[in-house]
């Protein structure tokens, strides 16, 4: 009944979800609050770049490739089963399979023609509710000082007057990871990035583009300095990021965050596709947002694909 739990427990849930208690499913709650029974931090040393090293290590363990610079322009289909893809560059590639990682609104009106799917089952399906999308700062800066900085924090602004975590620039997300990872920055310096949510309708790259950057990105710098508070003074690199950007570089549709399905308002679409042989896996498929329901959904998505006991025979072998 106390106000300022339940806004606590909107909080983790709204960190993880996108969405207060109220809209978050039970076993996203259940991870949220039952990390912090053990909360510790693990950190990859070499950043996030070291868990795409490792992945990438696996696959060509076991005969796989990785193409980089190879855009997937589209979906071939044909008789209503996946036979491949189609690259930008006008190569087609013949599979047996294809697992798209592709946010479900781009995959389904980007990399498939409207004639691939069912007309309601598509129309359903890019219906589904989106959360917003970011502003973001990247910064280098000075170091000298802050010994006892540390590396996470969640920047609640005007708490008592705003009760929307999602407004715009209302919660801020900081991370520091060059406190635990010196070789992320150079001597001397951190590394820091700061996002907040924020609406990708009403941002195009016209004349007020670079002024409009920097007024949204002001509740990230004030949220900041309630961290550091002379941060902008010990600027070196400055890179600030729209949901354009986003957009842009993470290939998704609206810059989007991921699905707002609410608790009890619908599903999370399985990995499965009208389209025989086609597949779908990432952060549209499972409820939570980013690595946890990538990593969750792929995990689902090759268990779907390989026998039972085959999975058996593999987990035995590598243990």
């Amino acid at each position: 009944r106390d106000p300022w739990v339940r806004r606590l427990v909107d909080l983790e849930c709204f960190l993880l979800s996108g969405l207060p208690a109220a809209d978050t499913v039970a076993p996203e709650m259940a991870f949220m609050f039952g990390e912090r029974t053990n909360s510790v931090v693990d950190y990859p040393l070499g950043g996030s770049g070291a868990i795409v090293q490792a992945l990438v290590r696996g696959l060509e363990k076991w005969g796989g490739q990785l193409r980089l610079n190879a855009h997937v322009e589209q979906i071939l289909v044909e008789n209503g089963r996946a036979v491949g893809v189609r690259l930008r560059s006008g190569e087609a590639i013949a599979a047996n399979i294809v697992i798209s990682n592709a946010t479900l609104w781009d995959t389904y009106t980007h990399l498939l023609k409207p004639g691939d799917l069912p007309d309601a089952h598509r129309q359903s399906q890019l219906e589904t509710p989106a959360v917003d999308s970011f502003m973001h700062l990247h910064l280098g800066i000075r170091a000298e000082g802050l010994a006892g900085l540390t590396g996470h924090h969640v920047v609640v602004q005007d708490a008592i007057a705003h009760d929307d975590l999602a407004a715009p620039g209302h919660t801020c997300m900081i991370s520091i990871p060059s406190v635990w990872d010196t070789s992320l920055a150079p001597p001397g310096h951190h590394v820091v990035h700061a996002y907040t949510l924020e609406p990708y309708d009403g941002w195009q790259r016209d004349a007020d583009y670079e002024t409009r950057k920097r007024e949204r990105a002001e509740p990230l710098y004030r949220a900041l300095e309630r961290v550091i508070p002379d941060v902008r003074d010990r600027l070196v690199l400055e890179l600030i990021g729209t949901p354009l950007t986003h957009a842009r570089y993470l290939r998704r549709h609206r810059g989007t965050y991921g699905p707002a399905i609410a608790a009890g308002q619908g599903l999370f679409p399985s990995t499965h596709t009208p389209i025989r042989h086609l597949y779908r896996v990432g952060d549209s498929t499972l409820p939570g947002i980013g690595v946890p329901a990538v990593a969750a959904s792929g995990i689902l998505c090759a268990n779907t694909l390989v026998a039972p006991s085959d999975m058996a025979a593999l987990l035995k072998e590598l243990a």
